[in-house]
């Protein structure tokens, strides 16, 4: 396949305002994922962004950026006019979406992400993680997968959930926001409505389970943290930089 990166990011946001400039060690934090997405060596890196600030961030960096629509309701419709702006002779066939507020993604999950497409059957790929902390179990905050597993760290997905599921002994896995798409399987979800179960458990990836689109998760070991608030701000950056000091 010949895929490429896009990473969805927008100024909006409530809990920490201007959170793609947020400062990470001296730098924007949009360039601290952007880097992390160019470490995984997969494919071509852009940013897809509404605002030109971010855009100008990430371009001073040595990175690509194009702008897009302010209004989309979610990075996936983002990331889909970037890619039609970028591309549109359809040269890539897939589309690996990261999610810009993921500063210290490992590259590796990145990779992981994107392997599931190998296999033809599969539409979307996407990473999971082992929960081991109780209350993780229960907490809603916490998306999890529930599949079947198919070998090797590999589930076919079966359903999303907030909730503890699924019931009885063994393990749960924490779902990790990055989607790998076949270009058609993208363009095919931008195109239908929120679905009854995306709109209940506000998971948009359920759209494409109750479309009846193949979704497989392979398992990696970090499940990255996803920055939201001035805490998981200074988190990061206590992250970033033990791994510049162990580097």
């Amino acid at each position: 396949m010949k895929p490429v990166v896009l990473v969805p990011a927008r100024l909006a946001a409530t809990r920490l305002p201007n959170k793609p400039l947020a400062d990470l060690n001296g730098e924007p934090m949009i360039v601290a994922v952007w880097r992390r997405a160019m470490e995984a060596d997969v494919a071509p890196v852009w940013v897809a962004t509404d605002t030109p600030a971010i855009a100008e961030a990430v371009r001073a960096a040595g990175g690509q950026a194009v702008l897009t629509a302010p209004e989309h309701p979610s990075g996936s419709d983002r990331v889909f006019e970037a890619l039609g702006r970028i591309d549109p002779d359809g040269r890539f066939d897939a589309v690996i979406n990261v999610q810009g507020d993921l500063p210290t993604v490992e590259p590796a999950t990145i990779r992981a992400a994107a392997r599931p497409l190998e296999d033809a059957e599969v539409a979307i790929g996407t990473a999971v993680a082992a929960i081991h902390r109780e209350e993780e179990r229960v907490a809603s905050s916490v998306v999890k997968m529930v599949g079947t597993p198919l070998g090797g760290g590999r589930f076919r997905a079966l359903y999303f959930t907030r909730a503890q599921a699924p019931w009885g002994e063994g393990p749960l896995y924490h779902h990790i926001g990055l989607y790998a798409w076949r270009r058609e399987a993208l363009a095919r979800f931008v195109s239908l409505p929120p679905s009854p179960l995306e709109l209940r458990e506000k998971l948009e990836q359920l759209r494409a389970l109750e479309a009846g689109m193949r979704i497989d998760a392979l398992e990696v070991a970090e499940v990255p943290l996803g920055v939201d608030t001035p805490a998981d701000l200074e988190r990061a950056r206590e992250i970033l930089a033990g791994r510049g000091a162990a580097a």
